[in-house]
Parts: C-alpha cells; sequence; structure tokens
C-alpha cells in the first residue's frame, strides 16, 4: 500500500504502523517531532499502535532552534 509522507510516496506494508514507518524512512530520532495523519495529531504513546491504512497522508513535523 501506499501513504503519502510530506508530499513523498512511500510503499510500505499493510498494518505499517506510525513507529514502524519512522523506521522505515530512517528518521535518525524521535526527538523533537510531530506527527499527523490525515491532519490529525497522533500522540507519542500512540506510535506503536497506530496502523496506517491506504493513501493516508502523514505529516512529520521537527522542532529546529532559532529565534
Amino acid at each position: 500500500m501506499e501513504v503519502l509522507v510530506n508530499n513523498k510516496l512511500y510503499a510500505v506494508q499493510p498494518s505499517t504502523t506510525v513507529a514502524a514507518l519512522l523506521q522505515f524512512i530512517q528518521l535518525p530520532s524521535a526527538k523533537g517531532i510531530a506527527i499527523a495523519v490525515n491532519n490529525q495529531v497522533i500522540p507519542k504513546a500512540r506510535w506503536e499502535q497506530q496502523t496506517l491504512q491506504a493513501a493516508d497522508k502523514v505529516t512529520i513535523i521537527r522542532a529546529t532552534q532559532g529565534g
């Protein structure tokens, strides 16, 4: 199945979780990021249980330092 992550298409296995997606796309660290699936924020405590569906739109936002 395919999901859209920050406007880039990825082919993942059915029942892929948010946590597994992060590993698949080789995100170096889960610290300082927020994830939304179809514009709904997913709390970090649910990343291991939240499964993705075909055509889901995943947005990953990273906190950055600066001012």
